[in-house]
């Protein structure tokens, strides 16, 4: 893998591989528990459903980590620009690739005066740079370079591909729900038990435990993705800034783009929210006031601000 000149934080590294380590834990127990239902209620038969699941499961990971750009592009109605179209942008998107000694990605433009980026690519050939024209009439060059070094240090770090395996648990646990819900995942556990006429009153408590193992696994797993999709955007943003060396550029950018969403009708940033992890900001406002904060895709703008303080004082020492 080539090496990018992006500083590590490993701080913040330390803390998203323990993420990943609890995640795997998870699917690990949620494993044990369907196996231990299946035998306890010799309902090995069904075995082959669960089977389904994980292979469709593995699906759309698979479909989703090698299609994201395309997805990305469609969903958000961006077109690929040339240097002849966007001079200055790509000229920023040269610059920076050169700096941190990275291949230079697609760059892409979305007409929309949401202002916001992101970018997206299981790896650095595949990766596409997105910026909104909204962003870009908002922002000066070097809020704008700050940004940008934000999103091409998720290039670099593959946060996509992290990102995508880390949901694998979440999708899995979320099929087999769906499965037990509308198809009876284990009706052949009551034939198992009381004979071939007895199917719902087996399948019935099977059904219930497999509905909670699920719930259980999808709603843990959902909060620490959130957490380490929380984590991932303060490493870009110290990243961006330890690269460009302009941390208070940075700071600007974020508290321009957050001004300035605050003003984008509610339907519009609706509209934007299949891709609100992947965005700069957040699309949605957030609620800072109460417990929702555990469920945000981005840290707080007061605690992104707070970071690239400390990132200025840092620099300011050396």
């Amino acid at each position: 893998m080539v090496r990018t000149r992006y500083a590590p934080d490993r701080g913040l590294q330390a803390r998203m591989g323990l993420t990943m380590f609890v995640l795997g834990l998870v699917f690990v127990a949620f494993v044990t528990a369907l196996v231990f239902v299946l035998l306890a209620t010799k309902a090995v038969s069904s075995g082959g459903i669960i089977f389904f699941a994980v292979l469709l499961g593995a699906g759309l990971t698979f479909g989703s980590l090698f299609w994201s750009d395309k997805v990305a592009l469609r969903t958000s109605g961006a077109r690929e620009v040339t240097p002849a179209e966007a001079p200055q942008l790509h000229g920023i998107v040269d610059r920076l690739c050169a700096l941190a000694n990275m291949p230079k990605p697609r760059v892409a433009i979305a007409r929309t005066s949401m202002p916001n980026a992101f970018a997206t690519g299981r790896n650095s050939k595949n990766a596409v740079l997105v910026v909104t024209t909204g962003l870009m009439d908002r922002l000066d060059d070097k809020e704008l370079e700050g940004v940008l070094s934000h999103e091409l240090s998720h290039v670099a770090h593959k946060d996509v591909v992290v990102m995508t395996i880390a949901s694998f648990v979440g999708i899995l646990a979320g099929l087999l729900v769906r499965f037990a819900f509308y198809g009876e995942l284990f009706g052949g556990g009551g034939r198992g038990r009381g004979g071939g006429n007895n199917n719902n009153g087996g399948a019935l408590p099977i059904l219930l435990i497999v509905m909670a193992v699920g719930i259980v696994t999808y709603a843990i797993s959902f909060l620490l993705i959130r957490l380490l999709s929380r984590y991932r955007e303060l490493a870009a943003d110290r990243a961006g800034a330890m690269l460009t060396g302009q941390p208070s550029a940075l700071a600007s950018a974020l508290t321009k783009v957050s001004g300035a969403m605050a003003r984008i009708p509610t339907k519009d940033l609706r509209d934007a929210q299949p891709l609100n992890a992947f965005y700069f900001a957040p699309a949605l406002r957030a609620d800072t006031t109460s417990l929702a904060t555990i469920f945000s895709t981005h840290p707080s703008l007061e605690r992104r601000l707070q970071q690239l303080s400390e990132i200025s004082a840092q620099l300011g020492k050396q």
